[in-house]
């Protein structure tokens, strides 16, 4: 074996055993499977042109020599990003852990409990800090939140604005640039016309529906927006409040002075600045917003025995179900990082937050009085941690960056400075001596602190006064801490994750390592590009590995998530439509089989969705795409179409269906979920596509993190390349760039280190084979499952594609529904496939290409074993291992046991589970009760007493 192969290692199965599964489904090679099952009109005849592989230790040595091409200066540019302290017990025991960085999102809650907790705590911290009713588990970042919260408020405004048409929203000049940004790409497509101004000056008429104000501003100054939030309310104009999550320790709650909807960023609740993200964007608002609220919010039920769950709460506000009627295309979450930010409060509590916080203020006013001693003019009334200076900008500027210092250059005669909670005296004196120096001033003492927030700015009420923000202050109980709720998940660390459309790849080590070196961490999205080489080349290098991969001539990597690339494909397309003079192309051809998130994309971008039916065999229908392409001809936008198929087939009438769109005027959107079945074998730019996003989380071994991050590049053929998204402080994208998509410049450029990594290690040959042994798996599960369980859909000569749909629908027959098997897996220690999605009743296997043969046939006897549980199942008596799945610890070591089969076939039904049990926390959650009665935060303190 040649142990410089990354190859060897990412791809489960070795050369025997694709042999042995080769056989078993009837194939004499690799070629062979793979002729069977793409068309032979896509696919690619030459090797991608990629750099040769690279061995994990070349790579290693490769990405450090990168990472020493960027400069670490210290920033205090501040605008939303700001340098944290990564709390060593939290970046070793999650961030660095594959426990918490493989699992999957929380469905299956009986096997996610540790994530839904540490959750829990991050929405009850949201919720306390801001004081707000309702949290969710986070969004993608201060700036997305804040258009999310932009929409819900169209959404939910009062019956009179609906009426009266009411569609202005108020926007503070004090904004954020790259808010400011954003909300202007997400207005325009909905009918919301956005008016920038002072909030001193404002006039509160009917035409106005909400409202967003900064605090504190962008430069720092706090605000009383007391009187603003009376006057609006009273005009039923509702608020949101974007608020830096750390001054909230110190100033009034937002929810204590009128607003309905507070967002942010919990980056400096130590996340890494990584050159813009990820970071977990918080939202927070009103419970009588719980139908309206975007992204996902964890919520308390019980289970089968009465005991206290955790579970994902409102799940019918997923896209899947509302299509073209959610008033967001958000289908993730940043859980990760929320853990992590959670988690810095879970370990700092109140107290710690508190001396961090009023440490930050000290030094910040420490630093006003010196700059007033010396004779500059500090012009904020009031801060909490970011001074604006009036000084010549352009001589402090040599100087400080002479001394690895960075500020915010707001224009020639003024700077401002963010302190954040890593300075300390002597950081100040190096920022002092800056000054000093550039205007020959001879150094002084560092003065006195002085109190300077007035009083009504102030926080009057309690915070974070739970258990859990009381009681793992030492790095011993929260190490401990952290393994308890490691332990109550399931991730990929323990088994095979085999969901169909989510593609849970291995995340390798050497893929996962750079991102705890400083280097990479600890950039300022904002800093000048001379300053982060090695991540313009790292950025620069992968933007062409995906254009190679994709046949495409342009990415941006801006996105940062699958949803937010659909958002921005459909974006370039409306650029290039509008641009040659044909705004009115407004039509969106979706097929009903479409992702949920397709249709809430295209009506975000201000298209009309059409449906295509979907023919018996499960594809397109042909005929039915071309009668309605041709009837919308004249006003034909685009088609979102997923290839392979949603079903797990690649449709030999790609061509001709991409073909049909363009003879109508319209572009073709390709959603990249399937992508990890093209690469190398076929590509977006061959099937006739012009734009794909690409999920860096699935195709390209970004960890799923339980949720997220995700990252969602676009790539484009030539025609849309100049309308890639730029950034309002540092340009990128096209010569006609659409305005942001996410926040920072690169959207979430540390997580792309991971699918650069991958990449470069596999190689073409790699990538190629990764694709043709994923196919190989499917197949080959399949083949197992064939006399149990029927597949739904086959391409022409009866292979699958690199995931399946099994048809559990007849076993209603013996009272068992596809979410029985789904609970029942978790006794056999695996996590369910995707279930009832794209078909009702149906489990959707996907393998991919990073599980073994072992593995592979461990989950097909637990299948099968389970297809013989459901034989001996009648609808008369549902006391049986399938309704009564899963089974816990505390069930098998009772006392009593009056089940009807024995505890063995209960909890050890096959051999091989008694070498590894996983232990399900809780039995089956009661999701209805859930939703009846909404908790959404942890018990107060008094519940513990």
């Amino acid at each position: 074996m040649n142990t410089n192969s990354f190859q060897l290692r990412h791809i489960g199965p070795n050369k025997k055993e694709q042999e042995k599964m080769l056989k078993a489904i009837n194939a004499d090679s690799l070629e062979q499977l793979i002729n069977e099952t793409v068309p032979d009109n896509i696919l690619l005849k030459n090797k991608l042109d990629l750099e040769e592989s690279m061995s994990e230790y070349k790579y290693l040595a490769h990405i450090k020599a990168l990472s020493e091409k960027n400069k670490v200066f210290k920033s205090y540019i501040g605008l939303g990003y700001n340098e944290a302290i990564v709390p060593s017990v939290i970046q070793r025991n999650i961030l660095e852990n594959p426990g918490w960085y493989t699992a999957y999102t929380p469905y299956q809650a009986e096997i996610a409990q540790g994530r839904l907790e540490a959750l829990l705590n991050y929405q009850t911290m949201v919720c306390d800090l801001t004081g707000m009713e309702l949290a969710n588990a986070s969004l993608l970042d201060e700036s997305t939140a804040a258009a999310e919260a932009m929409a819900l408020l169209f959404d939910v405004r009062e019956r009179a604005k609906k009426k009266a048409k009411a569609n202005k929203f108020f926007v503070s000049d004090e904004i954020l640039p790259q808010t400011l940004s954003l909300l202007e790409t997400r207005a325009t497509p909905i009918g919301i016309e956005l008016v920038v101004g002072n909030h001193e000056e404002f006039n509160f008429d009917d035409d106005f529906f909400g409202a967003i104000l900064q605090y504190p501003g962008k430069f720092g100054q706090i605000f009383d927006y007391e009187s603003f939030a009376e006057k609006a309310n009273n005009n039923d104009i509702k608020i949101a409040v974007a608020a830096d999550i750390l001054s909230l320790v110190k100033l009034k709650a937002p929810g204590d002075f009128g607003a309905s909807v507070v967002v942010g960023t919990t980056q400096r609740f130590g996340i890494p600045l990584g050159y813009g993200g990820p970071h977990a964007a918080y939202f927070a608002t009103k419970e009588a917003y719980k139908r309206s609220i975007p992204g996902r919010i964890i919520g308390v039920t019980k289970d089968m025995n009465g005991k206290r769950a955790l579970r994902m709460a409102l799940q019918t506000r997923e896209q899947h179900i509302k299509r073209e009627r959610a008033t967001s295309n958000i289908c993730t979450a940043q859980v990760l990082l929320a853990v992590m930010a959670g988690m810095y409060a879970v370990y700092h509590g109140k107290n710690g937050l508190e001396y961090i916080a009023n440490n930050v203020h000290q030094h910040t006013n420490l630093l006003a009085n010196a700059l007033e001693n010396l004779g500059f003019k500090q012009l904020n009334k009031s801060y909490f941690d970011t001074l604006l200076i009036e000084v010549e900008a352009d001589k402090l500027k040599t100087v400080a960056e002479s001394k690895e210092i960075n500020f915010n250059y707001v224009d020639q005669n003024h700077v401002s400075i963010s302190i954040n909670e890593t300075v300390d005296k002597a950081s100040l004196k190096e920022i002092i001596s800056c000054f000093e120096e550039a205007f020959n001033l001879k150094p002084q003492a560092l003065p006195e602190t002085t109190t300077i927030l007035n009083e009504s700015l102030l926080r009057n009420t309690t915070f974070l006064d739970n258990e859990v923000f009381n009681t793992y202050q030492s790095e011993t109980d929260m190490m401990r801490y952290i393994k308890k709720l490691e332990r109550k998940d399931l991730a990929l660390n323990h088994s095979m994750i085999s969901l169909g459309s989510c593609t849970m790849k291995l995340n390798a080590a050497s893929e996962m390592l750079p991102l705890s070196n400083p280097q990479w961490g600890n950039i300022h999205p904002f800093v000048p590009l001379n300053q982060a080489e090695g991540y313009q080349e790292v950025l620069k290098n992968l933007e062409h590995q995906l254009n190679i991969i994709t046949g495409f001539a342009g990415t941006s990597l801006q996105p940062n998530s699958g949803a937010q690339g659909e958002f921005a494909g459909l974006m370039t397309i409306r650029a290039y439509h509008q641009a040659n003079n044909d705004s009115h192309r407004n039509i969106c051809l979706i097929p009903a089989s479409a992702h949920g998130t397709n249709p809430a994309s295209a009506v975000m971008a201000g298209m009309k969705v059409v449906v295509t039916k979907t023919a018996e065999n499960g594809n397109i229908d042909v005929e039915d795409l071309r009668e309605k392409a041709t009837l919308h001809k004249d006003n034909l936008a685009a088609l979102m179409v997923t290839y392979p198929s949603t079903h797990g087939v690649y449709e030999k009438e790609i061509k001709e269906i991409t073909k049909i769109i363009h003879d109508n005027g319209g572009q073709v959107y390709m959603d990249g979920a399937n992508m990890n079945a093209q690469v190398g074998l076929t590509n977006p730019a061959t099937i006739g596509a012009d734009v794909c996003h690409l999920n860096l989380h699935k195709t390209f071994a970004i960890p799923h993190g339980g949720g997220g991050p995700g990252v969602g590049p676009i790539c484009v053929a030539p025609q849309l390349v100049p309308f890639l998204p730029t950034n309002p402080i540092i340009k990128t994208g096209g010569k006609s760039a659409i305005t942001a998509i996410s926040a920072a410049p690169w959207g979430s450029a540390l997580a792309c280190l991971i699918s650069y990594g991958y990449i470069t290690m596999l190689g073409a040959d790699g990538l190629t084979n990764s694709t043709k042994n994923a196919i190989l798996n499917a197949n080959y599960i399949k083949e197992r499952l064939e006399e149990h369980y029927p597949t739904l859909y086959t391409g022409e000569k009866g292979r699958a594609a690199h995931e399946m749909i099994i048809d559990c629908r007849d076993f209603k027959q013996k009272g068992i529904e596809v979410v029985d098997i789904a609970k029942r897996l978790m006794d056999y220690g695996f996590h369910a496939p995707t279930v009832s999605f794209p078909v009702g009743g149906t489990m959707m296997i996907e393998p991919t290409e990073s599980e073994s043969l072992a593995e592979l046939d461990r989950f097909c006897d637990a299948m099968i074993s389970i297809r013989e549980e459901i034989k001996n199942a009648s609808k008369e008596d549902l006391n049986n291992p399938l309704k009564n799945a899963p089974h816990t610890q505390e069930m098998l070591t009772s006392d009593e046991w009056e089940l009807p089969y024995t505890r063995k076939q209960a909890a050890f039904p096959l051999d091989y589970i008694a070498e590894n049990k996983f232990w399900p926390t809780v039995r089956r959650v009661d999701d209805a009760y859930g939703d009846r009665n909404l908790i959404c935060s942890c018990n107060p303190i008094e519940d513990y007493m």
